[in-house]
């Protein structure tokens, strides 16, 4: 009797597309507005003869709910089941607040629409959210509809929950044949793209490191380039007490190289750079802050973090060699993550701010080329971001060459249309073998539903959310700071380089 309380209670609490919901509002709530602080400032690189600096900045975000516009210019708000009846798109528009700043004074400030976001229905900017389910039936909506997908022309969309392995964070595991005997990886993401980054330890006990265009450069060369220059303080940061024997064999072998300049040149040679010294050397610092390890930060502040996450790498895959801990099973759901609708929307408002930036750029150049300053109202195409916006919604092509990522809503049944929207799609080909991707894992259990994928060659890339699965969205950076103190409290103690 109790069981069926709790599950009445669970299921009078969470909606099954509540995961996406809650993804869909940390996206209109912060995520958007994290995504212009990234790049507040626009410097165009054509200004007016009599400036010395021109540059535009953005300030705050703000949205309202969806509206329709009538051809008599009439506003009025603009429910689901009109959309889909007239073939529109649930959309809300999207103001930017922009300032133009000509050599340290404002010139000019507005809030301009820059795009119309569609809107998840039963989300925070959906009128739905907050109807009885009486009126819900007056406005002409199915009181018992789950929400979580999109209108876009009048076709109901979903965006497809997409399965990924989790970024930022070390797996090791052994290698059966060739030269490299273990290995470590991880894939350091940050925004839009993820770098590949492996420590292969050779038969010899060199451990070499690959990631980007840098290939097979000894960890202790990369480790003094980023400036930890003395051996005692690598060993101490690979953090045994007792020098392993591989740690000793290439603290040994690269003992020539003693300072961070012999070490970029070291590197440099690595990369066959042809380029005079001091440059060669900025090259080389420009690689070790931007591309090695991007998720750490992309300044020479983070370089000391960066050189005791390469020796927290090297630690796991000496104490894999030496039987002390195991391998990493990179099919366990710990090393896995679900991408959701927000996290989806964020790339794609992502990459269409950033053409948008481009095009201010463009219609700003055209008009000081004709010796005149063009008013930031006119500046900003709002159709821009909108139509490209609206495009990946309609089709499912998404940034970053995938597709499929939007499908149109089956509704064939009520459960075809839940179980579509609770859908989590592998990343992975479908026309590979993949068999350990496929199997049923432990650790889908209550996560995961062990029957429902389809037969043929999606079988185990296709999986369901179990019913009571839910999925946590990522939190802000705030939330992080709060989590990090409270760790500190009960003894967690803070790297200092």
């Amino acid at each position: 009797m109790n069981k069926q309380i709790l599950i009445k209670k669970f299921f009078e609490e969470h909606r099954f597309v509540k995961s996406n919901i809650d993804s869909y509002n940390s996206f209109i709530d912060w995520r958007m507005q994290k995504v212009v602080d990234a790049e507040r400032e626009l410097m165009p690189a054509v200004i007016p003869v009599d400036a010395e600096e021109v540059k535009f900045e953005f300030a705050e975000l703000s949205l309202r709910k969806p509206i329709i516009i009538e051809a008599d210019g009439s506003e009025r708000p603009l429910y689901p089941a009109e959309a889909r009846m007239r073939n529109l798109t649930y959309s809300a528009p999207v103001f930017l607040e922009i300032a133009l700043i000509v050599d340290g004074k404002e010139r000019d400030r507005a809030e301009v629409q820059i795009a119309e976001i569609p809107v998840m229905v039963q989300s925070k900017l959906c009128y739905l959210s907050t109807l009885t389910q009486d009126q819900m039936i007056e406005s002409g909506e199915d009181p018992m509809d789950p929400g979580g997908y999109f209108i876009v022309n009048g076709t109901e969309r979903a965006l497809v929950l997409l399965e990924d392995l989790a970024p930022n964070q070390i797996t090791v595991n052994k290698e059966k044949t060739g030269p490299i005997t273990h290995f470590a990886k991880v894939f350091s993401a940050i925004d839009t793209y993820k770098i590949s980054h492996t420590v292969e330890r050779t038969k010899e006990g060199i451990f070499q490191v690959s990631f980007s265009n840098v290939k097979k450069v000894p960890f202790t060369v990369i480790l003094k380039a980023l400036g930890m220059t003395k051996d005692k303080d690598i060993a101490d940061a690979v953090g045994f007490k007792e020098i392993p024997e591989d740690l000793y064999i290439n603290l040994v072998e690269f003992m020539s190289v003693t300072n961070q300049e012999e070490a970029k040149e070291f590197i440099s040679k690595s990369l066959q750079i042809a380029l005079p010294k001091d440059r060669k050397l900025q090259k080389v610092e420009s690689i070790l802050d931007t591309i090695f390890l991007p998720h750490l930060g992309t300044d020479k502040k983070a370089r000391m973090n960066k050189a005791y996450f390469l020796a927290q790498m090297i630690r796991k895959t000496i104490l894999l060699r030496e039987d002390k801990i195991q391998a990493d099973d990179k099919d366990h759901y710990m090393n896995k993550r679900i991408r959701m609708a927000g996290d989806l929307l964020e790339d794609l408002f992502r990459t269409n701010f950033k053409g948008l930036k481009n095009d201010i750029i463009y219609i700003f150049t055209r008009g000081v080329r004709r010796g005149k300053i063009i008013p930031i109202a006119s500046l900003v195409r709002s159709k821009f971001m909108t139509e490209k916006i609206r495009s990946a919604m309609g089709t499912g092509n998404w940034t970053g060459n995938r597709q499929g990522v939007s499908q149109r809503l089956e509704r064939d049944n009520p459960i075809a249309a839940i179980s579509q929207l609770r859908r989590v799609t592998s990343l992975l080909d479908s026309n590979r073998e993949s068999f350990e991707a496929r199997a049923l894992h432990p650790t889908h259990w209550g996560r995961l539903c062990a029957i429902e994928s389809p037969e043929g060659k999606n079988i185990g890339l296709r999986k369901t959310l179990a019913l009571t699965g839910t999925i946590t969205t990522e939190l802000q950076a705030s939330e992080y700071s709060k989590n990090l103190k409270s760790l500190q409290k009960i003894g967690l103690e803070e790297i200092k380089g």
